[in-house]
């Protein structure tokens, strides 16, 4: 592939303001693409990882929690609009439970760290300039976060869209927004520093940047993880838990075998005919939570020694640049995952966490058991299960995907999933208040029909009956 692509592209960022640091690392991937990078990890080149340290095992004081939360900022993954619940603003403004948002929720959940230990580590979010303005009304609710000095955001990184048959940077009139895409959430970093932020940071006295996505209620700011990571001198953690067999398509850390050094591998980065040693929960025990904590102070350096370059692993992810119309242009986003940044960091370390830090909502289904009775908000506004076995397993159909026909479906809320071990949705069906399902439960309905206030579900029920 020609050059003329990639001065075609720097030059339509450069118009439009991108930071020349995000330039650079855009630069650095277009080239290995062009070069015929594929993005790949091969099994051969990674071994499992054993043994991870344990949060469980960690023991602190509360005094060093209180120093450590003093050391600690806030950083949420708040560019994502809700597009696959059919909604065109920030899926971190959607109702979580009980009245509340995502944001309000976590806002709720550092306040309440304040409340206990006399310090509150500040909220920081990463937009993208579709999110912002709504988050920030949100936030307006709580008085406490305008009270820090740092910024309550700043706004992530753009980059054009690649047609994937010549690498220059698509056009498409009928909506020019689609022409750009965000460089995936690995962009954080260069971000963080060309917003003046990772600066700030670092006068404030703040030593690491607890980093996670927004729509992860089970990612809290966790004082001991941070008092841990200040008496270790720890440059950089990620997070992991246990990997399922409902894990196994997403990412999981090893070990790669030339240097030792703990690497992320994603779907995107497996070899063709690898898939099912990738999806071996056996061999690979251990998924990636993208919660992480990152040294600052590390941080500045690596960017400082690479000239804003961290070099993670690129990801080349193929689309159409229209996402709702098979026919347009194919195109290439270029992209990276924040988590791969554990391989750059000398001494990372994965640190084994609960599944309770992991409560992410990507899909209603999720949404359905969070705002169900299997959970409650407990007086941290932590989302704590009721339940000692493992969660129900919910599948909603097509009825239910978008936001607005689910809400339209449970008017009265969420059923009681309590007594319930899965629970199936086919057909369209709208649920009455006081609904109680029991077991393994599967609705089946052949037209529209409603489960009356009261209903007791068990088994497989066939509708109308």
């Amino acid at each position: 592939m020609g050059a003329a692509g990639r001065d075609e592209a720097v030059a339509r960022m450069t118009a439009r303001g991108v930071d020349p640091r995000a330039v650079a690392v855009f630069e650095d991937y277009w080239q290995q693409l062009a070069d015929g990078a594929q993005g790949t990890i091969p099994e051969e080149s990674i071994e499992p990882l054993v043994d991870p340290p344990e949060l469980a095992a960690i023991e602190v004081s509360d005094d060093e929690r209180r120093a450590a939360m003093a050391k600690v900022a806030v950083i949420k993954l708040n560019g994502g609009l809700g597009t696959s619940m059919g909604m065109s603003g920030p899926k971190s403004a959607v109702v979580a439970r009980d009245g509340l948002t995502f944001l309000d929720i976590i806002a709720r959940q550092l306040i309440a760290l304040e409340e206990r230990y006399g310090t509150r580590p500040p909220l920081v979010l990463m937009n993208s300039f579709r999110t912002r303005e709504e988050s920030l009304e949100i936030l307006e609710r709580y008085p406490q976060l305008a009270r820090q000095d740092l910024p309550l955001d700043f706004v992530q990184s753009m980059e054009p869209k690649l047609d994937a048959a010549t690498l220059a940077p698509v056009t498409w009139p009928d909506d020019p927004t689609l022409e750009w895409c965000p460089p995936g959430h690995g962009d954080v970093y260069v971000s963080l520093a060309a917003s003046g932020l990772l600066d700030q940071m670092r006068a404030a006295g703040i030593r690491y940047a607890f980093i996670s996505n927004s729509d992860n209620l089970g990612a809290t700011c966790d004082p001991d993880i941070a008092a841990w990571l200040l008496a270790e001198g720890i440059p950089f953690a990620a997070e992991v838990a246990e990997r399922t067999a409902n894990d196994r398509k997403g990412g999981h850390v090893a070990v790669r075998r030339s240097d030792g050094r703990i690497v992320l591998r994603e779907s995107a980065m497996v070899v063709d005919g690898e898939e099912d040693l990738f999806q071996d929960t056996s061999r690979h025990g251990w998924f990636n939570t993208n919660n992480l904590w990152v040294g600052l102070d590390e941080l500045d350096a690596l960017l400082r020694e690479r000239d804003g370059v961290l070099g993670l692993p690129i990801i080349i992810n193929r689309k159409t640049v229209d996402p709702t119309r098979a026919d347009s242009t194919p195109i290439i986003q270029i992209e990276s995952a924040m988590g791969t940044a554990v391989e750059a960091f000398e001494g990372s370390v994965a640190l084994r966490v609960p599944r309770s830090r992991f409560r992410p909502v990507k899909t209603t289904n999720e949404l359905l058991l969070v705002r169900s009775d299997v959970f409650e908000l407990d007086e941290a506004s932590r989302v704590v299960s009721r339940i000692e076995r493992k969660d129900p397993r919910v599948s909603l159909d097509g009825s239910y995907k978008f936001l607005a026909d689910f809400d339209a479906r449970f008017p009265a809320g969420a059923p009681s999933l309590r007594e319930c071990t899965s629970f199936a949705v086919e057909g369209d069906v709208t649920f009455g208040a006081d609904v109680v399902a029991v077991g393994d439960v599967e609705v089946v309905a052949s037209e529209p029909t409603t489960v009356a206030d009261g209903t007791r579900l068990e088994g497989r029920v066939t509708l109308p009956q």
